[in-house]
């Protein structure tokens, strides 16, 4: 797989490069702002290096889910500016994905200057499973650039126009970031340093069932936490009292128990309340033992305790969902001692992108002691349960038409 750093050796000077990255913020609904750049930074050292290169740089991104028409409310506006920001320089955003105006500002780019296309989502084709309406869009896309540079991670297990389809149409490497991500989850899954102690959180067990199935024979223990703790809690036998339960799976983590036996360590108490509010009453309950009237929102101390002690001698780690919902001060402290304990491993550890990177954040965590923090949740589950990915398996030539 070519890297943009081999592009960049060939020479880019005022060569058009087309930069698919992952620029999907999460926005304040009231206020537009962006609440965490944490993406658009994991974007600058690509776009950096082609800009210090003397490539014209074309940005494609998305930003929420759209309807394939445009939206003012997923506007990439917001990311433009912040980007100009960070990269020291004016990022002009076209009005359309590969329209007449995007032709004219690719066109007009001088080197080293920068054009952010509009939310490629605007475009239905975009994510058409019609194969002949994405290529109309990549064809489109393709004629902006002479090059294409695949640096969003996160989209990569989709096969969308903008993803796999382009990468056909133009020779095409991958980004700084695709390249990271891939060295780090090459080592999780290839010759883990061990002790290998993967950490699960998140809603629902049916999310992660085909992670933990493609895990549980590789690693030495697997902590579970989150809502999905309480499926597993309900297959030993345990009431959840209103807690979020998925009984259709009850037999399944009942089966994973059985085959994994003390591998998988589950909560001993849980932080409960009556309902979901940041004023509700909280107490603290054993996990066995959660009244019925009561749901669980986060894991409790003596777990935060369980689940530290389980990571203090580790030499690999990948933590994917967080321990409750953080995002009330009542429920964060789970997330944060997990987290905190998943920092101070003497090793590789991996955060695995979504609502964990946006929980060691959002908690003011230092995001330099961990090993690496992924970008792409969804993406880096589906690489750790071996499955092809159609944003990689393009790009896997290097060479495009």
């Amino acid at each position: 797989m070519r890297s943009v750093d081999d592009l960049i050796g060939e020479g880019v000077s005022g060569r058009r490069v087309l930069v698919r990255t992952d620029l999907n913020v999460p926005l304040d609904k009231q206020t537009g702002a962006i609440t965490d750049d944490g993406r658009i930074r994991a974007s600058l050292p690509t776009l950096q290096a082609l800009r210090d290169a003397g490539a014209k740089v074309i940005v494609a991104a998305h930003l929420g889910r759209p309807k394939g028409t445009p939206d003012p409310q997923f506007s990439l506006a917001p990311v433009a500016a912040r980007l100009g920001e960070l990269l020291g320089t004016t990022v002009t955003l076209a009005a359309d994905v590969a329209g007449a105006d995007a032709q004219a500002k690719a066109a007009a780019l001088g080197d080293g200057d920068v054009l952010l296309l509009e939310n490629v989502r605007f475009e239905a084709a975009e994510t058409s499973k019609d194969d002949a309406e994405r290529g109309a869009l990549a064809d489109r896309l393709a004629a902006l650039a002479d090059v294409y540079v695949d640096d969003a991670f996160g989209a990569v297990h989709r096969r969308h126009a903008s993803v796999a389809d382009v990468a056909e149409r133009l020779p095409h490497a991958a980004g700084r970031l695709v390249a990271r991500e891939l060295e780090v989850l090459t080592r999780l899954t290839s010759d883990p340093e061990r002790p290998y102690v993967v950490v699960l959180g998140g809603s629902k067990v049916s999310d992660k069932l085909a992670v933990i199935e493609a895990l549980l024979p590789k690693v030495d223990r697997l902590l579970v936490g989150g809502g999905m703790c309480f499926t597993f809690l309900a297959a030993q036998g345990h009431g959840v009292g209103s807690s979020l339960l998925e009984a259709d799976q009850v037999e399944t983590c009942a089966r994973l128990l059985a085959e994994a036996g003390d591998r998988i360590v589950l909560p001993v108490d849980i932080v409960c309340a009556d309902r979901f509010a940041a004023d509700a009453e909280v107490s603290v309950t054993p996990a066995d033992a959660i009244p019925d009237d009561l749901m669980g929102l986060d894991v409790g101390p003596l777990t935060v305790d369980l689940f530290t002690a389980e990571l203090v001698d580790a030499r690999t780690v990948f933590w994917n969902g967080p321990m409750g919902v953080f995002e009330l001060a009542p429920f964060a402290a789970g997330t944060r001692g997990v987290a905190e304990a998943v920092s101070a491993v003497e090793g590789l550890s991996v955060v695995g992108g979504g609502d964990s990177a946006a929980a060691v954040r959002q908690l003011g965590l230092d995001e330099t002691s961990y090993g690496h923090i992924s970008t792409g949740g969804g993406a880096s589950l589906e690489y750790l349960q071996g499955r092809d990915l159609p944003g990689l398996a393009v790009l896997a030539d290097g060479t495009g038409s």
